[in-house]
């Protein structure tokens, strides 16, 4: 038995080593005791699964472990998305979700997610009450569970959550506009679980779908299901040569989005959440935003025009969530591409992302790069980027604290207004740049973050913050 970290991510581990069915019932009891520990057990607990080998047998595992303790159970029918099984939990008033994914991870990694009651990220309170219980799983404690019986148990239920998301979602949508436009739309679905989802949307709108990587294949093509450009060349290329609107792509649990103009321009997350912030303001929702502290500030620069608010949270969509579910906000979202509405559920959907985007464009008749313009005549230009540095694990600390005691008074000749620790260090320019510098929470990385009014600044203000960054690791190698 290995030892078991249940972060506010979940839990990751490579299939076969750390993710194993033993240690997937360790967790599963974990969740089992919280869940019952805060009176939620009556309301039963949705487990859904990717598209991964062996995910489904580890769903029904987690169900055998969930009806060991007396816990209704709604397993679903097929692999389906993150964003669809915390949305089935709202449907059905439930406990929470279980799903079992590694998301946009390689093929080798699996993991498990739990989605409280709330339907949006579990909150570090959450995951630290269920990591103590599975310390005491581990210490001898009894994992309660009973088989189901080929599926036949009078607290199991097969489901197909599918057609109660897609109502949701097609009522939130200006659906004269999509009969009016008829989209072309190329999908790659990343042989994910967002197949029969985005598509079949879009397609009950009146726009022509094209999808590609649609077959389940556990090894997503030999490659990662990332929704990022060195991964998307087949979905711009069809883009080009279909003429396509729009193209879009989601990660292997379609809760994360990429998106492609007509022209085969990729749009980061730091382009489309001001595109649609600035949208859902012209269209009458108003409402403030909520961003990560790596997300870009032309959002605070639309916000301010219009007398919003604007929230700034700690890198991690559960902070993101928390906002949405409890402050004035319309829109919440991070540079990484996790998006999310008022009204929907408090977590990142790239399939419900994707749908609004196209709606957008199907509503102005314009493309991305056009708005993207006028956006910029408006409200000035902003340029994002991101540098990594690697650094073991044990040194993030000490170069953290490094860097915090020795702040220089400039960074690329800009002098530094205001320092913001609320995650890592982030300093902010005199003319409206800023650098973030935090060690990564998932891998072995110092990334860091900058902005600034031009491209020729921002790789200035990126350069110089690596340079303090690896300066300080030297000293501590």
């Amino acid at each position: 038995m290995v030892k078991i970290s249940f972060g506010t991510d979940g839990w990751r581990g490579v299939m076969g080593k750390e993710f194993a069915l033993d240690n997937v019932k360790v967790v599963a009891q974990g969740i089992a005791d919280y869940v019952q520990s805060r009176g939620l057990s009556e309301r039963g607990v949705i487990v859904g699964y990717d598209t991964r080998r062996w995910s489904r047998r580890f769903a029904e595992s987690v169900c055998e472990v969930m009806l060991g303790n007396g816990i209704p159970t709604y397993i679903t029918k097929r692999d389906v998305p993150t964003p669809v099984a915390a949305f089935e939990v709202l449907h059905r008033k439930a406990a929470g979700a279980i799903m079992i994914t590694a998301s946009h991870n390689p093929p080798e990694w699996n993991g498990i997610k739990y989605i409280p009651e709330y339907a949006g990220p579990a909150l570090p309170e959450t995951t630290e009450e269920i990591t103590r219980n599975i310390s005491r799983i581990l210490g001898g404690r009894k994992i309660k569970e009973t088989s189901i019986k080929n599926g036949r148990h009078n607290l199991l239920k097969w489901i197909d959550p599918t057609r109660s998301y897609i109502r949701f979602v097609k009522k939130q949508l200006d659906v004269e506009a999509f009969n009016k436009a008829k989209l072309k739309v190329v999908f790659d679905s990343m042989h994910g679980t967002a197949r029969g989802y985005l598509d079949h949307v879009l397609r009950s709108l009146g726009c022509k779908v094209t999808v590609i990587h649609a077959k389940v294949d556990p090894n997503f093509g030999g490659g990662r299901p990332e929704p990022l450009p060195e991964f998307l060349t087949e979905l711009k290329n069809k883009v080009i040569s279909l003429g396509a609107n729009l193209g879009l792509a989601t990660d292997g649990d379609a809760d994360r989005l990429a998106v492609y103009d007509s022209d085969g321009s990729y749009l980061a997350a730091d382009q489309l959440l001001p595109l649609l912030f600035d949208y859902s303001i012209k269209s009458g929702k108003l409402g403030g935003i909520v961003r990560t502290v790596a997300t870009t500030h032309l959002l605070d620069r639309i916000a301010k025009r219009h007398g919003l608010p604007v929230y700034e949270v700690p890198v991690g969509f559960k902070y993101v969530g928390q906002y949405l579910r409890e402050k004035d906000v319309f829109l919440g979202g991070e540079e990484s591409g996790g998006i999310s509405f008022k009204g929907h559920i408090p977590d990142k959907d790239g399939i419900f992302t994707g749908v609004k985007v196209a709606e957008m464009i199907a509503k102005t008749g314009k493309t991305l790069s056009q708005l993207l313009k006028e956006l910029e005549s408006e409200y000035g230009l902003l340029v994002s980027g991101r540098e990594d540095v690697p650094c073991p694990d044990e040194l993030k600390k000490a170069v953290m604290e490094k860097l915090s005691a020795k702040i220089p008074s400039k960074i690329a000749a800009a002098e530094i207004l205001h320092v913001n620790r609320i995650d890592g260090l982030k300093l902010i320019l005199k003319d409206e740049s800023w650098l973030l510098i935090r060690p990564s929470g998932t891998e072995p990385l110092i990334r860091i973050y900058g902005e600034s009014t031009n491209k020729e600044k921002l790789q200035a203000i990126l350069k110089e913050g690596k340079g303090l960054v690896v300066k300080v690791l030297n000293e501590e190698s």
